[in-house]
């Protein structure tokens, strides 16, 4: 059964609302917007119905809150109002809702217009996770593709995106940088993650999987593939015109180098001047390596990472992603136990 919160500050208007979709749908009635975000906390609904006219917050406040959050933002919204006009109208649609369903209404019109809207959201999804598929199946493709040429840090794509995520789920957690996370389509930016080493593609096989230490002339070369790697899914995007699908992992490839102190590669870049992709697989990435066997060093301990990781925070790191990072530490020694083998 679905289940859809009807939020109105009148409980007139909600027992009507209730009483109409009671034994159809699983029906909240909720009197203001603080109680919608409250439960929200435990149930995502299928559907809102917002009430505009309302004291604390009115309906296109509560509006923007939801699409703002990262649970509810996905969830169709249907304005309740006593009143119609043009201008309502637009501003309510401009903000993405669905329809405008007039009070007092009647139980079978609201129904199936409420039908009619959860059919079409439906369709609409079950439409993009098929591109979505298609997307992360191209994308693990060519991840694959390039991870085969680099004989020296197998499964590094695999670990480094459920490093991300476990770092990700915590930012979430934590709302550490919600202003910017919350318009980010977490579904695009995990896989897209794999593609954050694309540009090794245009490194030589030999010094790609040179057993010893590089030469300075030989880690100059390595250092390309971040812009190497950035120019290629440019390419991809400028051809595809779908940034939404690969604006995370031009993000990745150019940007996982840069160090929050500005010591790091391609550009020299510093603090929140690194794009917050960068700053966040800056820690993944580097984490992996630690704990992983290299032809030039043998794997540190989960705590010996941990404790290099944070002694570089502020330096190398952004301190607000080691903060996270040291809160998710556990997992992360879970992660690693569980895709690298003992040596």
């Amino acid at each position: 059964m679905k289940t859809i919160f009807v939020i109105d500050d009148n409980e007139t208007n909600l027992l009507a609302a209730k009483t109409a979709l009671d034994g159809v749908y699983r029906a909240f009635a909720l009197q203001s917007p603080a109680k919608l975000f409250k439960l929200a906390e435990k149930i995502v609904p299928d559907l809102i119905l917002l009430d505009v006219d309302m004291p604390e917050m009115d309906g296109f406040e509560v509006m923007a809150a939801i699409r703002a959050d990262a649970r509810l933002r996905a969830v169709p919204v249907i304005f309740l109002t006593a009143k119609r006009d043009a201008a309502t109208e637009v501003r309510g649609f401009e903000m993405g809702a669905l329809d405008f369903i007039t009070k007092p209404f009647s139980q079978p019109i609201l129904i199936r217009r409420i039908e009619s809207h959860i059919e079409t959201d439906r369709i609409i999804k079950e439409s993009q996770r098929a591109v979505r598929d298609i997307h992360n199946a191209t994308i693990s493709v060519i991840a694959d593709m390039v991870e085969s040429r680099d004989k020296v840090t197998g499964g590094h794509i695999e670990r480094t995106q459920a490093y991300l995520e476990i770092l990700m789920t915590e930012l979430i957690r934590t709302q550490t940088y919600s202003n910017i996370i919350s318009g980010w389509d977490i579904n695009l930016l995990l896989p897209s993650a794999q593609l954050h080493d694309v540009g090794k593609i245009a490194i030589s096989d030999i010094i790609l999987n040179k057993p010893g230490k590089l030469t300075e002339e030989e880690f100059g070369l390595i250092k390309t593939h971040c812009t190497e790697g950035e120019h290629i899914i440019n390419r991809i995007v400028s051809k595809a015109k779908d940034d939404g699908f690969l604006r995370h992992a031009g993000m990745f490839a150019g940007y996982h180098h840069e160090r929050w102190d500005g010591t790091g590669y391609p550009r020299g870049l510093a603090g929140e001047a690194i794009p917050l992709e960068g700053r966040i697989m800056a820690v993944a990435d580097v984490y992996d390596a630690l704990v992983s066997e290299r032809p030039y060093k043998k794997p540190f301990t989960h705590e010996q990472a941990v404790e290099i990781i944070t002694k570089e925070s502020g330096s190398h790191f952004d301190p607000k992603i080691v903060e996270a990072f040291l809160n998710a530490a556990g997992r992360f020694a879970q992660e690693a136990a569980n895709h690298i083998p003992p040596v």
